[in-house]
């Protein structure tokens, strides 16, 4: 019973948003509204026009609701955030920071999260970069990166528009197919643009092309070689994983070639 309590607690402390924060948050959102010069009747009639175009009356803001966001530190549903970012002319992740949420970190937070089976994962919606390198710095000797980086930048990168150039796959924990080549845990970057499957037309194995593919019962990733109909997904010779034969393309669909690898290569 003492560790029920206790769990209910906890779970009380991590679910109930600051009061500070969401008064803080409604502040800000009185502010955009007051810039613009909007009433409260101008905005629930702008909310009235944008859920008649959707469809979904769940963008309406209504006047009340609106008083308890500014005033009362109430927290709005998203789909009446996001109307109101559109009145407001607003950036939603923004606004999403406003409210204690960070889309920015849900990459790097994600990683905590591991999962057992290979999956897509959600790209970063921005990236870390070094933007100005010690004058010392040689790029055609092995160095310590870290410390010759000055100063660092955030990109805001491809992987995150609409024509994404690339995705990127998670090797489930449980995935030994490519290990130790590739080791359970780590990211992979691919590319949509190169799905042909080639028999041959390499010199050794880190030559040859890795595929990562949809299964329709999951994914894999691992070489590839086409036999007829089948397609067949070859594990590395030190795993323990055996081959695995799909029909193709009615089992199996090739996503893209593996062309960037981010891997541990000692536990942490």
């Amino acid at each position: 019973m003492e560790h029920g309590v206790r769990f209910g607690i906890v779970s009380a402390v991590l679910t109930s948003p600051s009061a500070n924060s969401t008064n803080q948050a409604g502040a800000l959102l009185r502010k955009a509204r007051e810039r613009l010069g909007l009433t409260f009747r101008d905005v629930e009639q702008a909310s009235f026009c944008l859920a008649a175009k959707r469809g979904r009356p769940e963008f309406i803001v209504r006047i009340s609701r609106l008083a308890d966001i500014e005033n009362h530190g109430v927290v709005p549903n998203l789909h009446r955030l996001y109307a109101l970012c559109i009145i407001y002319h607003l950036e939603f992740t923004e606004a999403l920071s406003w409210f204690g949420l960070a889309p920015g970190e849900m990459y790097v937070e994600g990683g905590h999260f591991p999962g057992a089976r290979t999956h897509l994962a959600a790209p970063p919606i921005q990236a870390r970069i070094p933007v100005r390198l010690d004058p010392g710095f040689n790029p055609s000797r092995t160095d310590d990166f870290t410390r010759r980086v000055q100063s660092w930048g955030y990109l805001q990168p491809v992987l995150a528009s609409r024509e994404q150039k690339y995705w990127v796959g998670y090797i489930g924990l449980e995935d030994r197919t490519m290990d130790p080549l590739i080791r359970p845990g780590s990211l992979v970057l691919v590319d949509p643009a190169r799905q042909e499957v080639r028999n041959s037309a390499w010199n050794n194995e880190f030559e040859r092309p890795i595929f990562f593919l949809d299964t329709r019962t999951g994914y894999g990733c691992g070489w590839c070689q086409r036999d007829g109909e089948n397609l067949i997904l070859q594990p590395h010779p030190l795993s323990e994983c055996p081959p695995r034969v799909y029909r193709w393309p009615a089992q199996a669909e090739v996503i893209g070639q593996v062309v960037g690898l981010g891997m541990f290569l000692a536990p942490v």
